[in-house]
């Protein structure tokens, strides 16, 4: 038999590739990391600053014991790396009553026994005074254990203390074709060639060029940040927190309060769709009025006291999967890959819990919350 580089290699170090290197280096598993970037790179997923967190997961009601098991190892990731990543501010979901947001965060609260309190419209105007003309059949649900996590840092500290716990990491090195063998796969760089018995292969938006047959789209979703017309605290984080706000035409506001340097982060969704497909390679990352017009137009009635132009755009790219859902698990049953991807713009919050998962998929063991509705092979 020939001989073996690693016993696995992650491909992709982004939030999901890099907290699984760090949980398989914890467990002292002989593991590989390889990125096309710097971890911590502004070009795929993870990146922006902040991202939202919270347990009452509107999407599925089996991501709500995953995002629990979640919180429990950013506060695990957090105390290895010696740095606060989370920042509990708690976190607002307004919308129709009956609606996806509002009454999706309200479901998942009473069957998961979540704590959120219950706002009016009129007490959200009370509440939250930045956020205006919410309808009167409208809602709003404060969830206290919502908060933002800091992307960039938290790709970064797994990375680190995967490398101090003995994992090798290979950034900016890409990985150019990927060949299943006899015991293993073979992995092929510019450069050279590393041979595995498994490989898990969490590269985001280019997933599919290396796992063909999963039915994975990629989006680019445009990231906008505003400053106040004048000086008002009341877009500070601790007044204006992370939120997501459903309007009547099903259209999707969602960000967080300005802090740690940033202005205030926005972002909008077109009835549950965003922006247009984009090729993960193409290298066009230039922005235009289109990326930010209608949410400009929004401002006025809805969050009144923003310049109308953005300070600072960005682009983001997502997958998204015909359902919604991730796909998390070996494709085909073959016990030499694993893959995980199809964020669908709600998957960094569980980053932790499910590098844990694809930790414990490769050393053979059962995960620690069934994820078997994300099984990539569901749509054969």
């Amino acid at each position: 038999m020939a001989r073996m580089d690693a016993e696995v290699a992650v491909v992709g170090l982004g939030a999901w590739g890099s907290a699984t290197l760090w949980r398989l280096a914890a467990e002292g598993v002989d593991a590989i990391g390889f990125d096309r970037f710097t971890p911590g790179h502004s070009l795929g997923s993870s990146h922006g600053g902040s991202r939202m967190f919270r347990i009452t997961c509107l999407e599925h009601p089996g991501l709500v014991p995953l995002a629990r098991r979640s919180r429990e190892l950013w506060s695990q990731l957090e105390d290895s790396a010696g740095e606060q990543l989370f920042f509990p501010t708690g976190g607002l979901l307004i919308g129709p009553k009956d609606g996806h947001i509002a009454g999706g965060t309200l479901r998942a609260s009473r069957t998961h026994d979540i704590k959120v309190r219950t706002l009016s419209a009129r007490a959200l105007a009370f509440r939250f005074p930045r956020h205006t003309a919410v309808p009167d059949h409208h809602m709003g649900v404060w969830e206290p254990s919502a908060g933002i996590i800091r992307p960039e840092r938290a790709v970064q500290a797994a990375v680190r203390l995967a490398a101090e716990a003995g994992a090798r990491v290979y950034p900016d090195t890409r990985i150019i074709a990927m060949k299943k063998v006899p015991g293993g796969v073979l992995l092929r760089t510019a450069e050279r060639a590393v041979r595995v018995r498994q490989v898990v292969v969490t590269v985001g938006s280019w997933l599919s060029s290396l796992v063909p047959g999963l039915p994975l789209e990629t989006l680019r979703m445009p990231i906008t940040w505003f400053r106040p017309l004048e000086a008002d605290r009341a877009f500070d984080l601790d007044r204006f927190p992370v939120f997501m706000r459903e309007l009547d035409d099903g259209r999707v506001v969602w960000g967080n309060g300005a802090e740690g340097g940033f202005d205030v982060k926005l972002g909008l969704e077109e009835r549950g769709q965003v922006s247009k497909p984009i090729d993960p390679d193409d290298s066009d990352r230039s922005v235009t009025p289109d990326d930010w017009a209608d949410l400009s137009r929004l401002l006025p009635a809805k969050i009144p006291g923003l310049e109308p132009l953005p300070a600072k755009v960005a682009v983001c790219m997502l997958t998204r999967t015909p359902d919604g859902q991730f796909v998390i698990g070996r494709p085909g049953g073959d016990p030499r890959v694993v893959v995980a991807g199809g964020d669908n713009a709600h998957g960094f919050k569980h980053a932790t819990g499910i590098g844990e998962a694809l930790a414990d998929i490769v050393r053979g063991g059962t995960t620690k919350v069934d994820l078997d509705f994300l099984a990539p092979d569901r749509f054969r």
